[in-house]
């Protein structure tokens, strides 16, 4: 088992930056990548970004390219978010997520390939 615990969500200014964490636990050890999911109000959960533990090989969505930027520390076991540049239509419900196999780098991407789930922390950008 591997717990997901994220923090640093909040209401922010468009243009602001927020910085998430997500802590790791448990059968961390276990665990091939990290994710970083969002969920807006009435849409389906989307792909933000996510990182190999080891090599810190990284993809992000389109939509975070150039704004976003997902780093982890392997002996603190966290994976970070760091949001910059953030507009309204970043505001959702943040999730991270841990995936246990290497299963090809598209599938880095996708929600269902992921083992474990945080509880999710809020987003909120206001224009």
């Amino acid at each position: 088992q591997v717990q997901l615990v994220e923090s640093g969500g909040g209401l922010v200014q468009a243009g602001g930056s927020l910085r998430l964490s997500c802590a790791a636990s448990g059968r961390t050890f276990s665990s091939y990548a990290m994710g970083w999911f969002r969920q807006a109000s009435g849409k389906e959960r989307e792909f933000v970004a996510a990182i190999t533990w080891s090599g810190g090989t990284t993809y992000y969505a389109d939509a975070a390219k150039g704004r976003f930027t997902i780093s982890r520390d392997n002996a603190k076991n966290t994976v970070y978010l760091q949001m910059n540049s953030l507009k309204p239509e970043d505001t959702a419900v943040y999730y991270c997520a841990s995936k246990l196999f290497n299963s090809g780098s598209h599938a880095n991407t996708i929600a269902n390939e992921y083992n474990y789930w945080g509880q999710g922390t809020q987003v909120t950008v206001s224009s």
